[in-house]
């Protein structure tokens, strides 16, 4: 068994995004492999024995490589005491999961590199294609996010005053929606939420642009 923490990730990816928050909130040391998944390098022998799927990311951690950035979440809340995740209550539990589900299983899902790639295929469609698919799913998926934070249990956060999975799909999906130009001017509260993390450090140092190239 090997103590070194390896992610393999791609910088833009939003479930390699969430995975940072995640290890960087937690304060875990890690070293990164990247894998170009404009160069198709997701599909390669090397990395679908890590990930069968032909996914990022894949997370060696514990002697063990994990995938799916939810479940690599949740283990790191079950076996780090110091991870905050996911609430205590298993009220509070439903409804992060909830908010995370609603980004990474329904909008994400569909905007994935991968689908997004065949519809241009099978359509012929270009990048106009490509841009309005965006707008129209983050954009769509977003309006819904913010009618479930209308709730009192939102706070500085999805869930109350600490950050939780729900903010860590919720932000990815953001730097998304202003990549592509999905209209969420009137998303108050996903705009109020994801500005009050990403002024913390761990959210910083897993942005994109922080971790682009390095």
């Amino acid at each position: 068994m090997t103590d070194d923490v390896v992610l393999f990730d791609y910088w833009r990816s939003s479930a390699s995004y969430r995975v940072r928050i995640a290890l960087e909130s937690l304060g875990l040391a890690y070293r990164r492999e990247s894998v170009d998944l404009l160069a198709g390098a997701q599909r390669s022998a090397e990395h679908r024995a890590r990930n069968p799927q032909g996914l990022v990311p894949a997370l060696a951690i514990d002697g063990h490589m994990m995938t799916q950035s939810l479940a690599i979440i949740e283990y790191l809340t079950e076996t780090r005491p110091e991870a905050r995740f996911l609430p205590a209550d298993p009220l509070g539990r439903q409804r992060v999961r909830t908010i995370a589900y609603a980004i990474a299983m329904e909008i994400h899902a569909v905007c994935n590199t991968g689908i997004v790639g065949h519809v241009m295929e099978i359509t012929g469609g270009g990048d106009a294609i490509r841009i309005a698919w965006m707008k129209k799913f983050i954009g769509e998926g977003l309006a819904a996010v913010e009618v479930l934070l209308n709730d009192p249990a939102t706070g500085t956060f999805c869930h109350g005053d600490s950050p939780t999975m729900a903010d860590f799909c919720l932000v990815p999906q953001v730097y998304n929606a202003e990549r592509w130009g999905a209209d969420i001017t009137g998303l108050e509260q996903v705009k109020c939420i994801a500005a009050n993390c990403r002024a913390l450090p761990a959210f910083k140092a897993a942005h994109p642009e922080t971790v682009k190239g390095a």
